[in-house]
């Protein structure tokens, strides 16, 4: 399986592309992802555009069964937080 680019990488190719210092792309890159956070925790949702959204969610509480002994038990209700691409990323991928 082939394995993505790391953060360091990342930093790396984004510095040499714009000329910037690592270290400012660090604290960019640092600085866009607890925007996203806090976004996500406050309203509900963050977007990036040209990427897709992070969108939080409800999942109500479900019966589930515990894959070793196969005994049913209840998981319970929480929010999670989930990416939705956007159109021109599955446009230009697909």
């Amino acid at each position: 399986m082939a394995k993505g680019m790391s953060k360091s990488q990342l930093i790396g190719s984004l510095a040499e592309k714009t000329g910037m210092s690592r270290k400012d792309v660090a604290n960019f890159l640092d600085t866009v992802a607890q925007m996203a956070y806090s976004e996500v925790k406050t309203s509900g949702e963050f977007s990036l555009p040209g990427f897709g959204k992070l969108v939080k969610k409800h999942r109500a509480a479900r019966q589930g069964r515990n894959p070793a002994t196969g005994q049913t038990i209840q998981i319970p209700a929480k929010t999670v937080v989930k990416f939705r691409v956007a159109k021109v990323v599955k446009d230009t991928v697909l």
